[in-house]
């Protein structure tokens, strides 16, 4: 992975996960051990706005939306699906290898998570979720819960957590325009 290099999503099928709390962004409580993340805001309202939102988030479009370049095995709502995000240019770019470890792709909440693959910087898993509510609000959250896993990424830790929270905000961004365009 990483530099130089372009790791294959189907290459990555059967590699392990690099952390234990598989699932664990659709708990109360995010686990201990790990940094964690969340975002949630009121980005519209109906029905319309919330299918849009959910298309948005299962098309790969916040991770789109960040600059990366997404290759994957299948579909973000597929549990199983490996994608393999590239930072920067295709050849000298790094790749940020992951899976779909849950997803929900019909009913008033939609979203899916991802868990980090070995050449991954961080370990932990990131999810991406939109609901309908009872009143008609639509409501997206982000949570992650993560920390620094390769040498590259420990050596300079500011810039590794400035690189996550910068991605975070070029999601939330793509996902409020979801919510907007029509």
């Amino acid at each position: 992975m990483g530099l130089f290099r372009a790791a294959s999503p189907e290459g990555l099928r059967d590699a392990p996960l690099t952390y234990a709390e598989v699932g664990a962004t659709r708990a109360p409580e995010l686990p201990p051990g790990y940094r964690p993340g969340g975002w949630t805001e009121v980005v519209g309202t109906g029905r319309e706005t919330f299918e849009r939102v959910a298309a948005a988030i299962l098309d790969w479009a916040p991770q789109r939306s960040a600059g990366l370049r997404v290759r994957a095995t299948g579909p973000a709502g597929e549990v199983g699906t490996v994608v393999v995000l590239t930072a920067g240019l295709p050849r000298l770019g790094y790749d940020i290898p992951c899976r779909v470890v849950w997803a929900s792709t019909a009913g008033d909440e939609r979203g899916f998570a991802y868990g980090t693959l070995p050449g991954h910087p961080e370990s932990g898993e990131e999810c991406f979720t939109v609901r309908l509510t009872d009143s008609g609000d639509v409501v997206v959250t982000i949570r992650v819960f993560s920390r620094l896993a390769t040498p590259a990424a420990r050596a300079v830790p500011p810039v590794s957590w400035a690189a996550q929270r910068l991605a975070t905000a070029r999601y939330r961004s793509a996902l409020r325009r979801a919510a907007r365009d029509r």
